[in-house]
């Protein structure tokens, strides 16, 4: 919008002026690229300041500027009086008002010595009086640089200081190019420096000073004598032949390079000039390279008003031509930084998040890995504690102590229990105690019954912590048979599937050191894990 708004004012107005103005004559030349030349300014301005002059003495108040001066056909230009009361419209037309007339009000003659001025600078280099502009040399290298001493001493922006005679003015520009213009009547070009009320003030001109190597060296040499021309006219002594210092190369298409050279025209200014409304309270004045640093480290804002204490004017800084694409870039910059800080700020809250859920995802695992080892510790101890018998291979109890004894056969090395109930010595296998209890008795009799009972048995052998105390892996399967008589296992074998002999053997010496329920019959007891 503010873009729009910029190029709204600096697009075109020869349209918007009578056709026969001075307006629409400029911006023709505009569009076409070209200037006035100084003898073509010099023959319109001195007439005006005629012309004007007259009027100011007959009582009259006028707003001169390019819009209300019309160039009759074979006549000399003037002011029209119906268009030197309204306020100008364009705003290349209110830069030639002086600064008190900046509201509107028609000036008397020492405000129309400085709407000349800015009317002879505008005519010359197509550029308008403000700020940013650049002396007339710097624009046409070789120019009469007499014509920046006029114009220093009539662009003074206070009046009490600024001359007020029109007639001197005429008298001094006409002598920049005598011969393109009617001599006006004589007056005393000194009340361009002073009179009987004022001084002049050139350091209160809206012509920016001279700096030492700011502008491009210049070669001037005189003109070409007629005779080498061609022609018996006389010779122009104000005539010149110029040659140009090579000129900084411009791009005019690229952005930068122009916001690079707007801020070298400003910034070749250094009188404080600039003051902003900022918070009801005015700060300054600033020169133009404080103002951009303010601007740029984001004190002032394109909303702030700005004043020019030379001109007067007063608007928003987003409505200075000169100043609105600095606060423009200062607000990109401040879009950039917020934004960077957003995605920082959203960048840091994701590193949160993802190292909650890492710890989430962590304690999740750990309670896993707890749950399971939980388990594994649960089921292994229960495996300790009491290791389930597979399928239907419970504890076998099997009593030989129904069979009874005929006595003892010579070389018997049993001995016998009261009843005639054999004992046998430990460190046997299960079935060579057996046999040897079935060895050394006569059968005869029914089969007796076991007096212990299987639940007695498997309160011993099922414990399996003696299994897994010897590190049988919970895949293999082990089958027990434990001959028992008196309390203890007198004989013992143990298999293992897939085999395994020192398992077998460690759990072998397992049971032979258990207890049992003593009973001094013999029993045969089997099991399986």
């Amino acid at each position: 919008m503010q873009h729009a708004q910029r190029l709204a004012r600096q697009a075109p107005v020869a349209n918007d002026s009578p056709a026969n103005s001075l307006r629409s004559e400029l911006e023709r030349r505009r569009g076409q690229g070209t200037a006035f030349t100084l003898k073509e300014a010099i023959a319109i301005v001195v007439p005006l300041c005629t012309d004007i002059a007259t009027r100011h003495a007959r009582g009259e108040r006028l707003l001169v500027h390019p819009s209300s001066i019309v160039l009759p056909r074979g006549a000399s230009p003037r002011v029209a009086s119906e268009l030197s009361q309204t306020p100008p419209a364009l705003a290349r037309d209110r830069a030639c008002l002086a600064p008190e007339e900046k509201h509107g009000q028609p000036g008397d003659a020492r405000a129309s010595v400085f709407s000349i001025g800015a009317l002879l600078y505008e005519l010359l280099t197509n550029e308008v009086v403000g700020p940013g502009m650049r002396r007339p040399t710097q624009v046409l290298p070789g120019l009469n640089p007499g014509v920046e001493v006029v114009l220093g001493k009539a662009l003074v922006t206070d009046r009490a200081h600024r001359p007020d005679d029109l007639g001197a003015l005429a008298q001094a520009l006409h002598h920049l190019a005598p011969s393109t213009t009617i001599p006006p009547p004589q007056a005393d070009e000194s009340h361009l420096d002073h009179g009987a009320d004022f001084d002049v003030d050139i350091s209160l001109s809206m012509l920016p000073p001279v700096q030492d190597g700011a502008y491009p060296p210049v070669v001037v040499r005189a003109a070409a004598p007629a005779s080498l021309k061609g022609t018996n006219s006389a010779p122009d002594p104000y005539a010149m032949a110029v040659v140009e210092a090579p000129k900084p190369a411009m791009h005019a298409d690229d952005p930068t390079a122009r916001l690079a050279d707007l801020k070298a025209r400003l910034e070749s200014d250094p009188r404080p000039r600039y003051v902003v409304v900022k918070d009801g309270m005015d700060h300054g004045p600033f020169n133009a390279v404080e103002l951009l640093q303010q601007i740029g480290s984001h004190a002032f804002m394109a909303e702030h008003v700005l004043r020019d204490s030379f001109s007067g004017d007063e608007r928003p800084i987003e409505e200075w031509d000169e100043f609105a694409p600095f606060a423009e870039h200062s607000k990109l910059n401040r879009e950039i930084v917020a934004e960077k800080k957003a995605i920082e700020q959203v960048v840091v809250a994701e590193a949160k998040d993802n190292r909650a859920k890492t710890m989430f995802g962590l304690a999740a695992i750990a309670i896993i890995l707890g749950g399971a080892g939980f388990w594994y510790v649960k089921v292994r101890g229960a495996r300790n504690d009491a290791i389930n018998v597979a399928g239907d291979n419970g504890i076998n109890v099997e009593s030989a102590g129904g069979i009874r004894g005929e006595g003892k056969k010579p070389g018997s090395r049993l001995g016998y229990a009261p009843g005639g109930i054999p004992l046998l010595s430990g460190g046997m296998s299960c079935e060579q105690a057996r046999a040897r209890y079935v060895e050394e008795i006569s059968i005869g009799g029914p089969k007796g019954q076991a007096d212990l009972t299987a639940n007695q048995f498997g309160n011993v052998l099922n414990n399996g912590s003696y299994i897994t105390g010897c590190g049988t892996p919970g895949s293999m399967h082990v089958n027990v048979c434990a001959a028992v008589q008196n309390g203890r296992a007198v004989g013992v074998t143990v298999t293992t599937e897939p085999p395994n002999a020192g398992i077998a053997g460690c759990i072998t010496n397992a049971v032979r050191r258990m207890g049992f329920p003593s009973n001094p019959k013999l029993d045969i007891a089997t099991t399986r894990f």
